[in-house]
């Protein structure tokens, strides 16, 4: 834990109770701030007050003195209207921030890595934490994926923390000073929350901009957004290095034919082909990312590429879980938007579709280039029908009361013919499940559960090999 001590002997409001909440909570608690705290769910503000804090519901009269209020990401700061606590806040003259902030202001002294984007970002982070570890780092590696930036351990000079950051996270953050960020790629995403794209791109480039001058700015320049800022923070005499996936760059890092290049060298630096962890053009991208940084955070090229090959994986981001003779099961239950979706798609061929949800703006019109690549679509949740109206007429699809049902139909419909059996729902899942940790664990469940069934040796099928080149 990061004792924060900003606030001593203060009050300060921490609302929202959930891990990032809680985990500010703490290390208020323990830097010696008096915290109040509210919540919707008691036992979450049963958790906090076991943590040290005292609830308080938000009013003028409970929450006066309050020096700041420390708010979950997921509570509107903005828009589309601010949260009636946002409003208190301002009216109390308290100032408004998240636990990216306060991590900030502990002064860490490891050097900090900060990773935004659209799409990538927890795998890239991931990436990066582990060739650190694997050359010898010790590295503390969360914020938005996995455990809370105020857990991490206080780290030296030698070590490096590696923080993964929201738009939201971003927007509740002012003076985070990283000495490397990356920013991967930029497509429509979370546009209610920040009044539409321009304010979702002005999220993204603000990280950017709180990078102090001599900072390494990693940024993908393969969509158009990216790009612009790309050449804009080039042109301004910024450090940055550029990165690319099928065509080569003048200056960064670039992949062609899954092997990653430095321009000016001949001999590729690493070879990508043949590695599952890092499958597809999107994933080409997120290696080139965490190539970069690390070689930013001066890890030598030999150092970084055995680590490439070595990189387990995150769960729920394109994960083989099961294999059972020629069908092949993958959990992309991250994929919550069409962008997202259509990387895993572009991975395979023979494809047995599981998709749907609560859909994001646009729904799945800008992935019809991948339909051929779809044998059968099995649509869930809220988004089935407008989606069943998307596909009509271009891809077979049917509509399936709920993920089991849409599981079991894939697999018997890929077993004659062979396939991938691919959970990528280009959705949200909040219509049937609590977060797509949750949706991807219960297809995990189910594709396991039928091939340790259809497996006479009792176990998941992975020693079993697809036949037809499905795969």
């Amino acid at each position: 834990m990061i004792p924060i001590t900003t606030y001593q002997d203060k009050t300060v409001a921490v609302f929202g109770l959930g891990r990032t909440g809680l985990s500010a909570v703490r290390a208020l608690v323990a830097g010696g701030a008096e915290v109040l705290v509210w919540d919707d769910d008691p036992n979450r503000r049963s958790d906090a007050v076991k943590l040290g804090a005292t609830t308080s519901a938000p009013t003028m009269e409970t929450w006066k003195g309050i020096a700041a209020l420390i708010l979950s990401p997921g509570v509107p700061l903005t828009h589309p209207a601010p949260h009636p606590v946002v409003g208190l806040a301002n009216r109390l003259g308290a100032e408004i921030l998240g636990d990216v902030e306060l991590f900030a202001r502990s002064r860490p002294r490891a050097p900090v890595v900060a990773i935004t984007g659209t799409n990538g970002k927890s795998t890239t982070t991931s990436l990066l934490a582990h060739i650190l570890s694997t050359a010898g780092r010790k590295v503390e590696a969360g914020a938005n994926l996995g455990r809370p930036v105020l857990d991490f351990d206080v780290l030296g000079v030698g070590d490096a923390y590696v923080l993964e950051l929201s738009s939201y996270q971003i927007d509740q953050t002012t003076g985070l000073k990283p000495d490397v960020v990356a920013l991967l790629n930029i497509s429509p995403d979370h546009l209610d929350r920040h009044g539409g794209m321009d304010g979702y791109i002005a999220a993204k480039y603000r990280l950017l901009e709180m990078a102090g001058p001599d900072a390494t700015l990693v940024i993908g320049s393969d969509d158009d957004h990216a790009g612009r800022i790309c050449r804009d923070l080039t042109a301004k005499g910024r450090r940055v290095i550029e990165i690319a996936v099928g065509r080569a760059v003048a200056s960064g890092l670039f992949v062609k034919d899954g092997q990653l290049f430095h321009p000016g060298l001949t001999a590729p630096l690493a070879d990508l082909n043949g590695m599952d962890t890092l499958r597809g053009g999107h994933n080409w991208q997120n290696a080139a990312a965490a190539f970069a940084m690390a070689g930013a955070l001066g890890l030598t090229a030999d150092e970084i590429a055995p680590a490439l090959a070595s990189y387990p994986g995150l769960p729920h981001r394109m994960e083989v879980v099961a294999r059972l003779d020629n069908v092949l099961f993958v959990n992309d239950s991250k994929a919550t938007n069409a962008e997202a979706a259509a990387h895993a798609l572009a991975a395979y061929e023979n494809i047995h579709w599981i998709a749907g949800g609560v859909a994001k703006q646009g729904g799945i019109t800008g992935i019809a280039a991948h339909f051929p690549r779809i044998t059968h679509a099995y649509l869930i949740g809220e988004a089935a029908q407008s989606f069943a109206q998307t596909l009509s007429g271009k891809l077979e699809h049917e509509i399936c009361s709920d993920l089991a049902t849409a599981v079991h139909a894939a697999h018997d419909r890929a077993a004659v013919t062979g396939g991938v059996v691919l959970l990528s729902p280009a959705c949200a899942s909040f219509d049937q499940f609590a977060s797509f940790e949750e949706r991807g664990d219960v297809f995990r469940a189910l594709a396991q559960d039928i091939a340790k069934k259809g497996d006479g040796n009792g176990h998941n099928g992975y020693p079993r090999q697809a036949a037809g080149g499905a795969w």
